[in-house]
């Protein structure tokens, strides 16, 4: 499909695309250039506690699991579900 750049580097994505990968406004892509092509990506974007508190839950598993003790995935699965909502 053909587009065309505009005013401020502006484009817009055909609606075929945008509707085939279930894109709306106010989602983020990720947009690289390697050896002339230019590639969209959408990337879900998550704040940073979130990212963190991740980071730390599976940290904590971890260290249960080298600890041979049962892990409690709780914790986790109330995380994970929290960053689908996000």
């Amino acid at each position: 499909m053909l587009v065309e750049l505009r005013t401020k580097s502006q484009l817009t994505l055909p609606r075929e695309i945008v509707s085939s990968l279930g894109l709306s406004e106010g989602d983020k892509l990720d947009v690289s250039e390697q050896n002339g092509v230019i590639t969209m990506t959408p990337v879900k974007v998550y704040p940073k506690r979130y990212v963190d508190n991740l980071r730390d839950e599976i940290n904590r598993l971890k260290a249960t699991l080298q600890a041979q003790k049962e892990p409690d995935f709780g914790a986790l699965d109330a995380l994970l579900e929290g960053l689908e909502k996000a």
